[in-house]
């Protein structure tokens, strides 16, 4: 009919959102939107396409060959990354759609908090971290502000590095789901937060602007706090039984009876509340099962071993391609298969303002666990 208003099938989603979700949820329409301007899909939400673009990249899939906590195992059930980030999907989703949250940009955190982890999980971190300060550089690696990073500048998007010109609550979501604090029992989204506010927040673990944000920091150490005692089992290392008889009555005997005693307690906790909440009893319970986990596995000497492979991989790959970029013309001739892989990231990433070192370190933080292990190997003729 004339005058009949037409709208498309994504502001019919936008609006239900608007009847649907709590008051306190991040609507879709009220995004404060990408930091390149783009016309609107017909479709799918702002942050709809987020996970689709996050999805569809390399660095997505890379996930699949980094490892938690061991390294490059030979056992197929061994947590990978990629099982990770859908662990936390799942947990979050599930503690979002309970408080009428949205959804679709919980799923895109979540899916996209890890992106930017080294190779070797923590270990690898820690040497890059290690080798920065020997080079006296004024550099800190962050997992989650190299994924935002990754995200932001390195990922191609149409066969071209430059980012995915994300969305400001999926990239601030990233860039905050890392809380160092074991004991956090109670997460008020920073509603106010500037750009300026989120990339300084990096470092001082600052929280999330969205509850959707603050669920998925939660849902992270969830999905990690049973899953890696699985692991640890099958090493040798700990086992469910070893956990004290009162934080088995608290959380429960196995990996999903941790999970549902947590995710039940936050919904209950948390329902009606601008805040992701866990009662007292079940925070001191987490954060006591978090302290046993890191002295019986995490530092555990098996791991550590591990650690020691790790420092000289990571160290002999980055002094090796120090010495390549120093002499560019040779490094774009080099016949060298593992310089020749080197040579093609730096001609695909052209990043003026990056020095040597940051190229370095990027191209570094994006190798799977097995990529670095043979690169390393070839490069030293092992």
């Amino acid at each position: 009919m004339p005058g009949k208003e037409t709208i498309s099938i994504r502001q019919e989603k936008e609006r239900a959102e608007l009847m649907r979700l709590s008051p306190f949820a991040a609507h879709s329409q009220k995004s404060r939107g990408r930091k390149r301007k783009e016309a609107e899909c017909q479709t799918r939400t702002i942050y709809e396409r987020d996970v689709g673009r996050i999805i569809y990249t390399r660095e997505f899939r890379r996930l699949r060959h980094k490892t938690q906590v061991f390294f490059n195992p030979r056992s197929d059930h061994v947590c990978t990354r990629m099982e990770h980030v859908i662990y936390v999907s799942y947990i979050a989703r599930t503690i979002g759609s309970s408080l009428r949250l949205n959804c679709d940009l919980i799923e895109a955190i979540a899916l996209g908090h890890d992106i930017g982890h080294a190779p070797f999980g923590h270990s690898g971190e820690a040497e890059i971290n290690a080798i920065l300060k020997r080079e006296q550089s004024d550099m800190v690696f962050q997992h989650e502000g190299h994924s935002l990073r990754v995200l932001d500048i390195l990922a191609e998007r149409d066969g071209k590095a430059g980012g995915l010109n994300l969305s400001f609550e999926v990239r601030d979501g990233i860039a905050s789901h890392c809380g160092e604090k074991y004991l956090e029992a109670r997460l008020i989204p920073q509603a106010m937060k500037s750009e300026e506010d989120m990339l300084k927040g990096i470092k001082t673990h600052a929280l999330p602007a969205t509850l959707e944000g603050c669920v998925v920091r939660i849902a992270d150490r969830i999905a990690y706090l049973g899953r890696d005692i699985e692991d640890a089992a099958r090493a040798g290392l700990m086992d469910f039984t070893d956990i004290p008889g009162d934080i088995k009555k608290s959380l429960g005997k196995s990996n999903g009876e941790i999970v549902n005693s947590l995710v039940t307690d936050i919904i209950s906790e948390s329902r009606g509340k601008n805040e992701i909440s866990l009662s007292r009893e079940k925070a001191e319970s987490m954060s006591r099962l978090l302290q046993i986990n890191s002295l019986q596995i995490y530092q555990a000497n098996k791991v550590r071993r591990y650690e020691f492979l790790v420092r000289q991989i990571i160290d002999g790959l980055y002094q090796a391609y120090k010495t390549a970029l120093e002499d560019p013309e040779r490094l774009a001739a080099a016949e060298d298969g593992v310089l020749q892989n080197f040579s093609r990231y730096i001609a695909a990433h052209p990043e003026p303002q990056a020095t040597n070192q940051r190229k370095i370190i990027d191209y570094i933080a994006g190798m799977t666990d097995a990529f670095a292990t043979e690169s390393f190997n070839q490069l030293y003729q092992i």
